[in-house]
C-alpha cells in the first residue's frame, strides 16, 4: 500500500486535468443544454477510460524518453504540475496539461541536466501544430456541414436534432481521444519507476484515466462554462464543428504518440468556426486571458519543480556532509 504513495501526485494531476480538459469535449454540449452536466460527466468518464486503455501507452513512452529521472524527481514534477493545473481549473481557465507536465519535467531536468532535447523539440512542434491544425480543420468541416445541411431538405427541428445528436456523439469521441492522448500527462512520468510493484504502462493508463474521469465528474463545471459559452456564443453548428475538429486533432496526435493540449485544440477550432461566421460573438477578452494562462502556467510549473528539486538535492547534500569537528 505504501509503495503506491508516490503515485498519489499523479492521481492529483489526473483529477485536476480531468476537471480542466473535460470541458474541451463536452463544454459546448452542456452550454447549449443538449445534455446535463451529470450526463456529460458520465459519458466523459466512460469514454476517457476506454481511450486511455486502448491507445494511451504511446504517449506514456514519449514521456519516459524525455528525461532520465528517479522516483523522487518524478513525484516532484508530477506534484508541481498538479498544483498549477488545479489552480488554473479553480480560476476557470482552460490550460494545457501537456505543457504543464513538460514544464515541470524540464524544471527537474534543468537541475539534474537530464533532458533529451530531440524529444522536447518534437513535442514543441506538435504543440504548435495542434491548435493550427484544429483551426483549419474547423474551417473545412464547417463548410462541408453547411453544404450538407443546406442541400438536404429538412425541417429546422430535424436539423437541430441532427446537430445535437452529433454533438453528443463527437463529445464521446473527443473524450476517447482525450483519454488516449492525455493520460500520459497524468501518469506517463511514472513509466518504468513502479515495475517493481507490478505497475507497468497498462496499469498506469488505467489508474490515470480513472483519475481524469473523477476530475471530470467533480471539478469541471467552471471550465465548461468558459469553453462552452464565454469564448464565443456557440450555436448547434459551430459547437459541433469545434468539438469534431478538436477530437480529430487530439486523436491524430494520440496515434503519433505525442500528448498535446485539448484546450489549445478546442480554442483553435472555435476560432476557426468564428472566422467562418465573420468573427461574430468571439470574446477577445476571454481569449487573451486564456493565452496568458497558456504562457504562464508551464513557466510556473518549471520554476516550482526546479525549486523543489533543488531544495531536495540541497537537503541530501547536507545530510551526506561529514559533521563539523569542533576544536
Amino acid at each position: 500500500m505504501f509503495a503506491l504513495l508516490p503515485l498519489s501526485s499523479g492521481l492529483f494531476m489526473g483529477w485536476a486535468l480531468g476537471g480542466n480538459a473535460s470541458a474541451n469535449v463536452f463544454g459546448a454540449a452542456v452550454a447549449t443544454r443538449v445534455v446535463s452536466f451529470r450526463t456529460a460527466g458520465a459519458l466523459f468518464s466512460a469514454c476517457v477510460i476506454v481511450g486511455a486503455v486502448l491507445q494511451g501507452r504511446a504517449g506514456i513512452e514519449t514521456y519516459r524518453e524525455l528525461s532520465e529521472q528517479d522516483l523522487t524527481s518524478v513525484v516532484i514534477a508530477s506534484l508541481s504540475a498538479a498544483l498549477c493545473m488545479a489552480t488554473m481549473t479553480l480560476r476557470g481557465i482552460p490550460v494545457s496539461g501537456s505543457q504543464v507536465i513538460v514544464g515541470a519535467i524540464c524544471g527537474v531536468g534543468l537541475v539534474s541536466a537530464h533532458v533529451d532535447l530531440s524529444i522536447l523539440v518534437r513535442i514543441l512542434i506538435c504543440w504548435v501544430s495542434a491548435p493550427v491544425g484544429a483551426f483549419f480543420l474547423a474551417l473545412i468541416i464547417h463548410r462541408i456541414l453547411l453544404v450538407v445541411l443546406t442541400r438536404i431538405p429538412m425541417s429546422i427541428l430535424t436539423r437541430d436534432q441532427l446537430l445535437f445528436s452529433g454533438l453528443v456523439v463527437m463529445g464521446c469521441y473527443g473524450s476517447y481521444a482525450l483519454g488516449a492522448n492525455n493520460v500520459a500527462n497524468v501518469t506517463g512520468v511514472f513509466s518504468g519507476h513502479l515495475q517493481g510493484i507490478g505497475i507497468g504502462d497498462l496499469e498506469l493508463a488505467v489508474v490515470g484515466s480513472v483519475a481524469i474521469a473523477f476530475g471530470g465528474i467533480t471539478f469541471s463545471k467552471r471550465v465548461m462554462q468558459t469553453v462552452g459559452a464565454r469564448i464565443m456564443k456557440l450555436d448547434g453548428l459551430t459547437a459541433l464543428v469545434s468539438v469534431t475538429a478538436c477530437a480529430l486533432t487530439t486523436h491524430f496526435f494520440a496515434v503519433v504518440g505525442v500528448p498535446v493540449s485539448t484546450s489549445q485544440a478546442i480554442v483553435g477550432a472555435i476560432c476557426g468556426s468564428a472566422l467562418v461566421s465573420s468573427g461574430t460573438g468571439l470574446h477577445l477578452d476571454q481569449l487573451s486571458r486564456i493565452f496568458v494562462g497558456w504562457f504562464v502556467t508551464p513557466i510556473v510549473a518549471l520554476i516550482l519543480s526546479s525549486s523543489l528539486y533543488a531544495v531536495h538535492q540541497g537537503i541530501l547534500l547536507a545530510q551526506a556532509a561529514p559533521p563539523l569537528k569542533l576544536p
